[in-house]
């Protein structure tokens, strides 16, 4: 078997002595005494069946100077599921087999990979209506109760808490953390699973009646290769879809994530985050302060003018009474000059109208037609007017302009 295999490794290195750049996914990355082991895959675009496979290796001299280049170009580290353009060359030993040789990684191909499935995930995320959601939410006025998912050792983590705390206003904030894993491997689901807890906190969630106003996502540190854990679909799906405003502190200056880009407010630091919430207190504060004033000054404004007015009608009262009174005291003057002259002729028209219905009385007066040879028959002191009033036996009595006759009624009256 070992000159078979001294065959095969002389055979490669006479018919394949170039070196060449190969295009391949991660399947593993792992770091040995300085020296790096890959597993290289190929899928089947449709299908993703593994198609090839092939263990590669960069040795100590050259990964100490490919690695930290290609991390400061990618701003991310090797890891599995990264695809990659390597330079290789081909060996076989005798007794480990083939494996492909890395002389360099070319970071752009990585770039370019890494900048694709970034633009997928957002198209989809805008596809499914959430890409804003986060946007759309306001973040409390009175935001002091925070949720916050970080590193439970991490040294931003307390300088987050340390800045709540000493705030020169003295504002008075409760945070409550949820440890999740923020670099590596598992940032992804452990961030799920925070908020998960967090949403779990309130049977019948709405911001109303949450426990907290908001979430702060923060990272204490690290390099900017372990920002991969924060550019996923699941996790940015999470993210968007979440009820309470998520403000995150995860990054450097020039490094933006999905989830940077899907949260409600974006800062570069805890500390920054810290004093973002610290700001956003303090305008509501500027704003209370500032309608106090205007109320304040509308008051006093409103005092004032009431004042004046009272001091107006008070200096007017006086001058008005005398004008009043002038003029009531025309009035009676006037009044009084002509009553008399009104009752006098009042007396005059009523003596005339009494004049009149004694000239009227006197027409009617029954003697007056007695005199001229009428008469008047009465019984029970009332005239008859109808002869048919009486009966027989009935008394009348017959007055005459001189004396009266005394009768009695023998036959009924006919009409």
């Amino acid at each position: 078997m070992l000159e078979l295999n001294q065959m095969v490794r002389e055979t490669i290195e006479c018919e394949m002595p170039d070196e060449y750049w190969v295009e391949a996914e991660l399947s593993e990355c792992r770091e040995l005494r300085g020296h790096c082991y890959m597993e290289l895959i190929q899928k089947d675009e449709r299908t993703a069946t593994p198609v090839a496979k092939a263990p590669a290796k960069c040795w100590a001299n050259k990964w100490a100077v490919i690695h930290p280049y290609f991390e400061r170009t990618t701003g991310q580290q090797l890891h599995a599921g990264m695809k990659v353009l390597l330079k290789v060359y081909a060996q076989f030993h005798e007794a480990y087999g083939f494996s492909w040789i890395v002389t360099d990684i070319n970071p752009e191909y990585t770039l370019g990979d890494m900048a694709r499935k970034r633009q997928e995930i957002i198209r989809q995320l805008k596809a499914e209506g959430v890409f804003d959601l986060q946007k759309e939410l306001t973040l409390p006025p009175f935001c002091q109760q925070i949720a916050v998912i970080s590193s439970q050792t991490a040294a931003g983590y307390g300088d987050f808490c340390n800045q709540l705390s000493d705030n020169p206003y003295g504002f008075q904030f409760q945070t409550q953390l949820f440890p999740a894993i923020m670099q590596g491997e598992g940032v992804e689901q452990s961030i799920i699973a925070a908020l998960e807890k967090i949403y779990s906190l309130t049977s019948s969630f709405s911001p109303l009646t949450s426990k907290f106003d908001c979430v702060v996502i923060i990272r204490g540190g690290g390099a900017t290769s372990d920002m991969s854990g924060f550019d996923t679909l699941a996790l940015a799906e999470n993210v968007a879809n979440f009820p309470l405003p998520i403000i995150t502190g995860i990054g450097h200056e020039r490094d933006e994530s999905i989830l940077d880009m899907i949260s409600h407010t974006r800062v570069k630091t805890p500390t920054a985050a810290a004093a973002f919430l610290i700001e956003h207190l303090k305008e509501v504060l500027d704003v209370i302060n500032g309608s106090q004033e205007l109320i304040t000054r509308y008051a006093q404004q409103k005092l004032s003018m009431l004042h004046s007015q009272l001091t107006i009608v008070s200096e007017a009262i006086p001058r008005l009474f005398s004008i009043v009174k002038t003029r009531q005291e025309a009035k009676i003057d006037t009044m009084s000059q002509r009553i008399p002259m009104l009752l006098e002729r009042r007396l005059l028209a009523e003596n005339h109208r009494l004049q009149l219905m004694e000239e009227k009385l006197k027409a009617l007066d029954p003697q007056l037609l007695l005199k001229r040879g009428y008469s008047i028959t009465l019984h029970n002191g009332r005239a008859v007017k109808d002869a048919t009033a009486l009966k027989a036996g009935d008394e009348i009595e017959t007055r005459l302009a001189n004396g009266a006759i005394h009768s009695v009624v023998t036959q009924e009256g006919n009409k």
